[in-house]
């Protein structure tokens, strides 16, 4: 690996990493050069490097893009096409998290699963379709919640993550599955997945920890019954899916689960009690995180996006790399200043167009706070912060809309004119109705009264 320059704020240092380290394998060569690059957590943490690897013999050239914020070409440097590489790599991933144009994703209209507070909980459920036939359960708090820790910390700057779990009997889907010879089982088609889910029969709205605008994101393991067991999800292009699951965009994922003795001669026992396998939930909570992943907006995998040279990535344990956590951060600050500048924007136009509005300091004092938190957001971003940028914007939001909804600004703004002449037309109506019935009165009697004295003095003036 040829020396790099001595430049200012560098942290390279000559001889930490050699070509020979390569074959320790990719992911051991990313620590390496994540230690060399420098790890400390500093602003030198935030910088994104792209490191070329000269190698003479190698037959051509691969890109590794690593799990922190570094990436490195491999193989026999082509000037033109090494730093087509790098710009590629910057551009494609580091900057648009790898999503191509005309895709949906983070950045392209698709809305983060967070609620306007910060808070999102993660609701998983073990379905029991029908218990006449066999029951799971799963030891979910003691392996599920080792698995989700690392995802709930590398996520804590953005959302508020709290985890619940829960098993459910008698939940039946209401799509409809055809039998398939071939495969030995029962087949549910793409057409039919908005239909899966039976909000009838499933309760899953049962959190106890969504409170205030929390979003709840539900992912349901859907055991099928004996009687429909196994059960395929058939992808648009006629192959069976791998996963066997899906997402429902804002919702949440499902994952149709065959126990592993789904087979005709199970069918016989009546009844049984079993629980999922360590291995066959560590499976499943897998694939739910890479739901996740796609409910924030990222890709579930990667391809080569017009590299024009074998691609790799290296998989984070926590299940998002520090450069998409980055991404995500920046996105989730850019959308939460956007609303905090639309809620306050709101505001204004309320208080001025109710002149009678009495604006209480607790409001003033939401909204000096809500704007000093959101500068706080600009100032980090600016210098590279992503995840205390992001931080600040979520508070920035949280705070306009508490004051847009403090209850003082409801009471009034809901109480229109139209209001109250509802809520006093019953008292003034009858008491109104009985003055004007009198006024007509008395106003007829006055002209009688008036024409009798006209009458009189026109006969006076007669007589005399």
């Amino acid at each position: 690996m040829p020396p790099s320059s001595s430049s200012v704020g560098s942290r390279w240092q000559c001889g930490v990493v050699t070509t020979a380290d390569l074959v320790l394998g990719d992911e051991v060569f990313d620590e390496l050069l994540h230690s060399a690059l420098g790890s400390g957590g500093g602003e030198g943490s935030m910088v994104y490097t792209v490191v070329v690897v000269e190698i003479d013999d190698a037959e051509e050239m691969r890109v590794v893009i690593g799990k922190h914020r570094h990436a490195w070409l491999v193989g026999k440097v082509d000037e033109a096409k090494a730093v087509s590489g790098v710009g590629k790599v910057f551009v494609n991933y580091f900057m648009n998290g790898g999503i191509e144009e005309g895709e949906t994703g983070i950045g392209k209209g698709e809305f983060m699963p967070v609620g306007s507070d910060g808070n999102v909980v993660l609701s998983f459920t073990l379905l029991n379709a029908d218990p006449s036939g066999w029951v799971y359960d799963w030891d979910f708090e003691k392996i599920g919640e080792r698995m989700l820790d690392p995802v709930i910390e590398a996520l804590r700057p953005i959302a508020k993550i709290n985890v619940e779990s829960q098993v459910l009997y008698h939940t039946p889907k209401s799509s409809y599955s055809y039998a398939d010879d071939k495969l030995g089982g029962n087949v549910l088609s793409t057409g039919d997945i908005p239909f899966f889910v039976n909000s009838n029969e499933w309760h899953l709205d049962t959190s106890i920890s969504a409170t205030g605008r929390s979003k709840v994101l539900q992912f349901v393991v859907y055991v099928p019954s004996a009687k429909e067991c196994p059960l395929y999800l058939q992808l648009p292009d006629g192959v069976i899916s791998k996963t066997n699951a899906f997402i429902s965009p804002m919702w949440g994922g499902v994952l149709i689960w065959n126990p592993p003795d789904c087979s005709p001669g199970s069918r016989k026992t009546r009844g049984t009690r079993k629980k999922m396998s360590s291995q066959e939930l560590m499976e499943a909570l897998e694939i739910f995180i890479g739901q996740l992943r796609q409910l924030f907006g990222l890709k579930p995998s990667y391809h080569s996006q017009d590299m024009d040279m074998s691609t790799k990535f290296v998989v984070s344990e926590k299940g998002f790399t520090e450069w998409e956590l980055d991404l995500l951060y920046r996105h989730h600050a850019c959308s939460n200043l956007l609303s905090c500048l639309t809620t306050l924007e709101s505001l204004s136009s309320l208080v001025h167009s109710l002149p009678r509005m009495i604006v209480m300091d607790e409001i003033g004092r939401q909204v000096e706070l809500s704007l000093e938190a959101a500068n706080l957001a600009q100032r980090n971003a600016t210098l590279g912060i992503s995840d205390s940028s992001a931080v600040s914007a979520t508070s920035a939001r949280a705070l306009a809309e508490d004051a847009f909804f403090h209850p003082s600004i409801m009471s009034i703004s809901y109480a229109s004119i139209e209001h109250y002449f509802a809520i006093y037309m019953p008292f003034f109506a009858p008491v109104c109705l009985h003055v004007l019935l009198a006024a007509i009165k008395e106003l007829k009697r006055h002209k009688a009264e008036r024409a009798k004295y006209s009458a009189f003095l026109a006969s006076r003036a007669a007589s005399s």
